[in-house]
């Protein structure tokens, strides 16, 4: 059951997400699960961008071959920052427009963003990573993007050490990431802000996500509903208070929020999905 219920959520949040990137994403080959101390390279196995670019650019056609080649050549050859700055926002619309592919869109727009050195560039790039993050499930592809994002978070608050959403995207790097063996890394900066500011939203949602993920349902249902008070049309919140709902077992509850959120979203595929949930709850 639980599998069931985090494929739909899955299938829920990355239709919301298509709506404003409708990218393809690689989903790489499925990990071995090591232990920590199981005497293998951990860091062998860590997902490689090469290996991102490699298995996507076996899907594309000689043409989009043949200009990707022309725009990276370009990048390499250049030695002035801002024709490198122009290659790279070149090479992330072609991923992005053309070829619809999420990782080389963000990855050249953060290779682009280092080189500008702001922290509006540096934020924008590290949000890309970091809210693809909270939608994967596949363990390598979460450790690449939340160690993309933690390098762009770091270089931000080098700039401005005050920014409070920096502060929140880089303890959700830790928390959703597998890049560190102390969840409360992440945890405890992010509910200082909140603690501070419970109007801040994004550490409201980071912190019930991550309560989600632990499996204190109660504590991230009381946090989701924090937004929903605040935000009565977050279809997101709303989502995962009838999803911890229904992984706590208390059905009468999650009817009542998927219907919620059935009523909320407007794509017939997630609508059709939500049905078959709460008919299989009333059963």
């Amino acid at each position: 059951m639980k599998k069931k219920q985090y494929v739909l959520s899955a299938i829920a949040l990355a239709l919301c997400f298509a709506l404003y990137f409708g990218g393809k994403t690689v989903a790489p080959k499925k990990e071995t699960t090591h232990s920590a101390n199981d005497g293998h390279d951990h860091a062998a196995e860590k997902l490689a961008f090469s290996s991102i670019l490699s298995e996507l650019k076996s899907k594309i056609s000689t043409q989009q071959a043949a200009k990707l080649n022309i725009l990276e050549n370009s990048v390499m050859r250049g030695d002035v920052k801002e024709q490198q700055l122009h290659q790279y926002h070149q090479l992330a619309r072609y991923w992005r427009d053309t070829i619809q592919a999420f990782e080389p869109y963000a990855y050249y727009t953060s290779e682009a963003s280092k080189l500008e050195n702001s922290e509006k560039s540096l934020t924008f790039a590290a949000r890309l990573f970091v809210d693809r993050l909270m939608m994967t499930e596949n363990t390598a592809m979460q450790s690449w993007l939340a160690e993309q994002a933690k390098v762009l978070f770091e270089k931000a608050l080098t700039i401005n050490p005050t920014n409070d959403s920096s502060k929140i995207g880089l303890g959700a790097c830790f928390i959703f990431g597998n890049i560190s063996n102390n969840p409360m890394e992440g945890i405890l900066p992010i509910k200082q802000i909140v603690d501070k500011d419970p109007s801040n939203m994004y550490g409201q949602m980071v912190l019930a996500l991550g309560g989600k993920k632990s499996g204190q349902y109660d504590k991230a249902i009381d946090r989701f509903k924090i937004i929903v008070s605040r935000e009565a049309n977050n279809i997101e919140a709303v989502f995962h208070i009838a999803e911890c709902y229904d992984l706590k077992g208390d059905k009468m509850n999650a009817i009542v929020f998927y219907e919620k959120a059935k009523q909320m979203i407007q794509i017939p595929q997630a609508k059709e999905e939500l049905n078959k949930r709460i008919m299989e709850l009333k059963k």
